[in-house]
């Protein structure tokens, strides 16, 4: 099986990407600019492609059995992701792994969860075999905070008092993998969280006590979390993620 991953240098994407090639499948990695992923591992082959771009599409998707589809968080993410379907329904792929997220219809107020909605309910009526996965807030974000961390001390993603079913990577691969090579998955929407919800405060006290050293958390004040988000992203995106922390705070975002 070919399978063509968007995001593939991504985070999330690269995991999948590596939990396939351990598999022995073969990967396709759309990019922008295939010259400048630098050396992929042996199976995988990066590929010209822009989800903004229809008419780059075919080309990319042509001979892919299959499709993990993971859009950016972007102004235009909705039509991004339809375009990507749109493209596999014309490869005839054979099944596409929509990364979501978790409660996505329950958090339609946040404009980027907001853009997955639209991709969700295409999925359902395009005729395609389709699983998706919708994972709640990444261990692995922690990493944008490590300088805060690891030389002020302080943990700043508002992550509230109420608490937050965090998912490794990993398991949203295994997840993907699974739903690639295992039978009964197509159709399904799947929830990926953890068994706990981690409040702020307990997060800070686990990298305090692995760092030996203290690390309080500040998240609980947003407007500071914006001021300083603001210095390198750009105001939409702070405007955007602010809504989600928003409800993090208010609400929590629980399994």
């Amino acid at each position: 099986m070919n399978i063509l991953i968007t995001g593939g240098t991504g985070t999330v994407g690269s995991c999948v990407m590596r939990a396939l090639l351990e598999r022995g499948y073969r990967t396709r990695i759309l990019t922008r600019s295939p010259e400048r992923t630098g050396g992929l591992p042996e199976g995988a082959q990066a590929v010209a492609g822009d989800l903004e771009s229809p008419a780059s599409l075919e080309a990319a998707f042509d001979g892919a059995n299959a499709l993990f589809l993971l859009t950016p968080m972007h102004p235009e993410e909705a039509q991004m992701g339809l375009n990507a379907v749109r493209a596999a329904m014309h490869a005839r792929v054979r099944h596409v792994v929509y990364l979501s997220v978790h409660h996505a219809d329950r958090l339609a107020h946040i404009p980027h969860i907001a853009s997955k909605l639209p991709v969700e309910e295409r999925l359902h009526t395009c005729g395609l075999p389709f699983t998706i996965l919708r994972p709640n807030n990444f261990y692995q974000n922690d990493l944008r905070f490590r300088e805060s961390i690891a030389h002020y001390g302080v943990y700043p993603q508002p992550l509230s008092a109420k608490g937050v079913s965090r998912v490794d990577i990993r398991d949203i691969a295994a997840a993907a993998v699974a739903a690639f090579t295992q039978p009964g998955h197509e159709g399904k929407t799947y929830s990926v969280a953890g068994p706990q919800a981690l409040t702020g405060e307990e997060v800070a006290e686990t990298f305090a006590r692995h760092l030996h050293r203290s690390v309080h958390y500040i998240g609980d004040d947003l407007d500071g979390w914006e001021h300083n988000a603001l210095q390198f992203l750009p105001a939409w995106m702070v405007r955007d993620l602010r809504l989600m922390y928003a409800h993090f705070l208010e609400h929590g975002l629980m399994a």
